[in-house]
């Protein structure tokens, strides 16, 4: 097997396979550079193959705010980047440096002009930003942990952030990242454009004076931006180019590891329940993106109200299609009447009646 591509999906894909005793072939353009990104996914869906040694932290029941708060009753888990990555281990595979350009179903070419043949051929190679491509932005402080009692926040939509009123909302995401160490991240979920890691920091700095915790100024920093779109389900495909980044919240990792293993094993990757699924996570990103600012807060309330069957259903894998329709139907019957017109114009395609001025149009 060729796969093309060495971030989580296809490191996992590729040791996987090795595992199983097939031949690898891995092809990128940077093979050993060391992943910087926190990486989290909810604990149930994490494979059971993967050692327990690369969780770094575990929220047993992580909470989130819309205007009110919510216990949600799941266990989330965020990795140890490092140690997942040493974990992944490609000993026994053929590692290229290159950039692979042309892909079939047997055959890669490398930007060095080498082609590769081989029985299959898997891109993991994530997706690239492109013009009009909603994205995922976000801007976070690592902190020792300050011990306020502030919990674990899965998304928090509160408005001390010090943004405008009708400015496009962010969320704060914190959460444990091992060692005494605490991730306080200012989120931007998905904008088209999204908004600037400037104006994030500017935010995140604001939320924290308004909670009393300090900063010094010399604290790692996490930048993030990457498109939630653009990815095609389909059986060559790993991870966000295969469409397993979930479009309405930027999740991939937990999907991916667990693909990852029943790839290997010789299971079909996709189906279409699969490509069903991903449509109408794509209809939820659309709709994110009509709501006005105003509504964001109240729209995750509902959502977090949601019996938590329904919430793993659209968070969560990939193939789940009547759990998704049930979980969407129920959120849209919860939310306010005005809510319902704009869902359900963006989800149908009429721009007309989406909010405007929010980067509700995608092009893809």
């Amino acid at each position: 097997m060729v796969i093309c591509g060495l971030g989580p999906a296809g490191r996992a894909l590729a040791h996987r396979c090795l595992v199983r005793g097939m031949s690898v072939i891995a092809i990128d353009p940077n093979p050993h550079r060391r992943w910087q990104a926190t990486y989290a996914a909810w604990t149930d869906e994490l494979p059971a193959w993967l050692d327990d040694t690369t969780v770094a932290a575990a929220v047993a029941r992580p909470c989130a705010y819309g205007r009110r708060a919510h216990t949600i009753p799941r266990s989330y888990s965020i990795l140890d980047t490092g140690r997942l990555q040493h974990r992944l281990d490609l000993a026994g595979a053929t590692v290229l440096t290159g950039r692979a350009t042309i892909l079939d179903r047997h055959t890669v070419t490398v930007d060095s002009g080498r082609t590769v043949r081989t029985d299959r051929v898997v891109d993991a190679r994530g997706l690239r930003r492109r013009a009009g491509r909603a994205e995922q932005t976000a801007y976070g402080l690592v902190l020792d942990d300050p011990g306020h009692d502030e919990p674990a926040l899965f998304m928090d939509w509160r408005d001390d952030n010090g943004a405008d009123p009708g400015s496009p909302r962010s969320f704060l995401y914190t959460i444990p990242v091992g060692g005494g160490r605490v991730l306080f991240e200012e989120t931007c979920l998905v904008g088209a454009p999204a908004i600037d890691l400037g104006e994030l920091a500017r935010r995140l700095r604001c939320r924290l004076r308004a909670r009393g915790i300090p900063v010094r100024g010399d604290e790692p920093v996490e930048r993030v931006r990457f498109p939630v779109v653009g990815g095609t389900p389909g059986a060559g495909r790993l991870g966000a180019a295969g469409g397993y980044l979930h479009p309405a919240t930027g999740y991939s990792v937990g999907a991916a590891l667990a693909a990852a293993g029943d790839i290997a094993a010789g299971h079909t990757a996709t189906s279409s329940a699969a490509r069903a699924v991903y449509r109408l996570r794509r209809a939820g990103l659309r709709a994110l993106l009509a709501l006005p600012p105003s509504e964001l807060p109240g729209f995750f309330d509902a959502f977090f109200e949601l019996d938590i069957g329904l919430q793993c259903a659209y968070l969560s894998g990939h193939t789940d299609l009547a759990g998704t329709v049930s979980a969407m139907n129920r959120l849209f019957a919860a939310v306010p009447a005005g809510t319902r017109v704009r869902l359900a114009a963006a989800t149908l395609h009429l721009p007309a009646l989406s909010h405007a001025g929010s980067g509700s149009v995608i092009m893809e």
